[in-house]
C-alpha cells in the first residue's frame, strides 16, 4: 500500500467525514487562530470551545501551569455565550467550510437543552458534544459525569429538543470508578457517540512560591501523560460494545494526542475518530501532518482505510 491510497473517511453519527480528525475542546477557540495555520475544511470536524447560556469570564489566574508530559488548566468555561457564538462565530466557521462539532456546557440540566435548541438548524453545525464534565450546581456541586444517573439525565434532556438528525456525543470523564457504566448510561439516554476522554484532576505546587501554582488549587491535567489513560478507557469501552452489554456507537478519543502513531493506537483500542489538543499550543499546523503520519501508519500495516484498523486490538490471535 502506498500512504496516498488510504482511505481516510470515518463515520460520524449518520454521515462520514473526509477524515477522522478534530480538534478537542478548548484548544483552539472557536477555530480563528487555528486558521492561520490550518485549512479549517481540511480537517473532518472542528469542535469549538465549550459554549454555555451566558458569557463567563472562568476562573482566576494563573490558571495553566506546565507539567513535565503536558499541562494543567483551571480555565472555568470562559467564553461570550450562545448568543454570541450563533451571531459572530458560527457562520465564520461555515463561511470557510468547517464541519463544526459544538462543545456545550450548563450548570442545571435545563441550561444544556436551552443551548442545544438553540444550535438546531444553524449552518456548519454537524453535531453537538456534552461537556458533562462541569459542576451541577443543582447537586451539590458534583460534576454530572462522575454519575450514571445524572450522565443519563443530561443527555435525555439534550436528545430531546436537539434535531433528531443532529448526533449527540457525551463527553467522559476518566477520575469516575467505571468509565463503562457511566458510558452505558448515556447510550441508554440516546447518546449517539462518546467523546474519551475528558483531563483528569491534578494539582501542582510552585516551589518559590510554596504555594498551589493555580489560583483554583487543582486543574485538569492533559497532553502525553494522560494518552495511557485514554487509551485504557477507549479499549474498556469498546469491549464492552463488542460483549453486547452496551450498544455500539462511535467513539472519538482524545488524550495527549502527537502524532499519526498515536491516533493509529486510539483507532486500534476502538476509536473511530481521534483529536489533537494540547499538542496545538506548541504545534499548531500538528493537524495536517498527523493525517499525513497516520496514512504512512496503516499503509504500512497494509490497512487500506482508516476504518478497517478500528478495534483491531480486539480481535482473537490467531
Amino acid at each position: 500500500m502506498e500512504p496516498q491510497q488510504v482511505d481516510l473517511t470515518a463515520p460520524f453519527g449518520g454521515r462520514t467525514l473526509p477524515n477522522p480528525l478534530t480538534t478537542a475542546s478548548g484548544c483552539a477557540g472557536y477555530g480563528r487562530e487555528l486558521a492561520k495555520f490550518v485549512p479549517l475544511d481540511a480537517l473532518g470536524s472542528v469542535t469549538t470551545k465549550t459554549i454555555m447560556p451566558y458569557a463567563r469570564s472562568g476562573r482566576a489566574t494563573p490558571r495553566m501551569a506546565e507539567t513535565p508530559s503536558g499541562m494543567l488548566n483551571s480555565i472555568g468555561l470562559q467564553g461570550a455565550g450562545i448568543a454570541h457564538f450563533v451571531k459572530h462565530e458560527l457562520p465564520w466557521l461555515a463561511e470557510r467550510g468547517a464541519r463544526v462539532l459544538v462543545s456545550i456546557a450548563g450548570e442545571r440540566l435545563e441550561e444544556f437543552a436551552e443551548v442545544a435548541e438553540q444550535l438546531n438548524g444553524q449552518p456548519g453545525v454537524i453535531g453537538l458534544e456534552l461537556n458533562i464534565s462541569c459542576p451541577n450546581v443543582a447537586d451539590r456541586g458534583l460534576v454530572f459525569a462522575c454519575n450514571p444517573a445524572t450522565s443519563y439525565d443530561v443527555v435525555r434532556a439534550v436528545r430531546r429538543v436537539a434535531d433528531a438528525e443532529l448526533p449527540v456525543y457525551a463527553k467522559l470523564s476518566p477520575d469516575v470508578t467505571s468509565i463503562t457504566e457511566i458510558a452505558a448510561a448515556c447510550v441508554q439516554a440516546g447518546a449517539d457517540g462518546l467523546s474519551m476522554i475528558n483531563t483528569t484532576l491534578g494539582m501542582a505546587i510552585d516551589p518559590v512560591t510554596m504555594r498551589p501554582a493555580l489560583a483554583g488549587t487543582t486543574g485538569g491535567v492533559s497532553g502525553p501523560a494522560i494518552r495511557p489513560i485514554a487509551v485504557r478507557c477507549v479499549h474498556q469501552v469498546h469491549a464492552e460494545m463488542l460483549a453486547g452489554r452496551i450498544p455500539r456507537v462511535p467513539i472519538l478519543a482524545m488524550g495527549g494526542l502527537r502524532t499519526g502513531l498515536d491516533a493509529l493506537e486510539f483507532a486500534l483500542a476502538g476509536a473511530s475518530g481521534v483529536a489533537v489538543g494540547t499538542t496545538l499550543f506548541n504545534d499548531p499546523a500538528a493537524p495536517l501532518r498527523i493525517l499525513d503520519e497516520l496514512r504512512t501508519e496503516l499503509a504500512a500495516r497494509d490497512f487500506t482505510s482508516f476504518t478497517d484498523a478500528v478495534g483491531y486490538a480486539h480481535r482473537p490471535v490467531s
